[in-house]
């Protein structure tokens, strides 16, 4: 698969998770949230809620912030990959290394170390054939 058509993967990966922390923003939608929370607090426990406003106006920048993230990826690939493949790709994956780093050493230091493995397996996926430069 070509680094170009993998961008689209990469961008439903990273914006897929936009639309489900949004639902966490209004009690009555906030159980795929608060279950995602709970599988990446690992194990399943229940303990992560939804209750606090402040945990839903997380959600919502959460949410926000990934959604629009996905969306930049999918439009670099559309838009920009044909005039710069590489610089693209450096970007991408640039954006996921920080993301990877920073959402895995807060886990950790939130006292949620099982999140970083699940941090490994988006990693992989989302990066997948971009480790290697374009053609």
């Amino acid at each position: 698969m070509s680094h170009k058509s993998y961008l689209k993967f990469t961008a439903i990966v990273v914006g897929s998770f936009g639309p489900i922390f949004f639902l966490g923003t209004m009690l009555a939608t906030s159980e795929p949230a608060r279950w995602s929370l709970d599988l990446l607090s690992w194990p399943i426990d229940g303990i992560q809620n939804y209750e606090a406003p402040t945990t839903r106006f997380l959600s919502a920048l959460t949410g926000g912030f990934l959604f629009g993230w996905g969306v930049m990826i999918w439009l670099l690939q559309k838009w920009v990959y044909d005039a710069a493949p590489e610089g693209v790709r450096k970007a991408a994956v640039g954006g996921v290394l920080a993301w990877f780093c920073l959402d895995s050493a807060g886990s950790l230091a939130s006292g949620n170390p099982s999140n970083v493995f699940f941090n490994v397996i988006v990693l992989l996926l989302a990066i997948g054939p971009m480790w290697r430069p374009s053609n």
